[in-house]
């Protein structure tokens, strides 16, 4: 029986993308799409998502590439620039779940120097029952010891929850100690999707 229902946080919960920031600041979205994929890729990102500090990787990027100092920077400076709204139906949704008696969990990939943030900016984050951040724990999802973390801190077990991520490979993580996987689409979708298991 399905007792716990755990989600992922950015493009999950929240829209977070940094587009958000670098579209208008290059006013050219070709141009923001290049540096976001050859300059401050996403890959870099998540080593602050590991538990690495931004000073450090900042630092080691710029080292790199000089000549984008100024916007590299700009990448944790700016950081609540890349934030948007809370995704469409998500709240409601997880309302309806606690109110049916489904304890509602976070797992995430985000750094410990940016989720503090935003965890009091999206009223969503406060519904939850408890949360796990990859940067505290310094190992990130799809590694199932993360997923163990938030298990074992929570008394929960894996066989009674399921998991929320738009990252399939991530969705799947925790297959290993019995939690169930589901890939995120859209609010509508999962409703759907958790209808099959709740």
């Amino acid at each position: 029986m399905i007792r716990n229902i755990i989600f992922d946080f950015g493009a999950v919960l929240v829209d977070w993308d940094p587009h958000h920031l670098y579209v208008p600041y290059f006013r050219d979205a070709e141009k923001a799409e290049w540096f976001l994929t050859e300059i401050c890729p996403y890959s870099w990102n998540t080593e602050a998502d590991a538990g690495r500090t931004t000073a450090e990787i900042t630092a080691e990027r710029i080292a790199l590439f000089p000549e984008w100092e100024k916007e590299i920077r700009m990448y944790y400076d700016r950081w609540l620039e890349m934030m948007g709204e809370q995704i469409p139906g998500m709240e409601a949704l997880i309302r309806e779940l606690k109110a049916s008696g489904y304890g509602v969990y976070g797992l995430t990939n985000w750094s410990r120097e940016t989720f503090p943030l935003v965890r009091d900016r999206y009223p969503v984050f406060s519904l939850l029952d408890g949360y796990v951040v990859s940067g505290e724990e310094m190992t990130m999802k799809p590694d199932p010891a993360l997923y163990r973390i938030l298990l074992d801190r929570y008394g929960l077990r894996g066989e009674e929850c399921i998991f929320i991520d738009d990252n399939p490979r991530n969705a799947a993580g925790g297959e290993s100690l019995g939690i169930r996987g589901i890939v995120f689409r859209d609010a509508e979708q999962l409703r759907i999707d958790l209808g099959e298991w709740l």
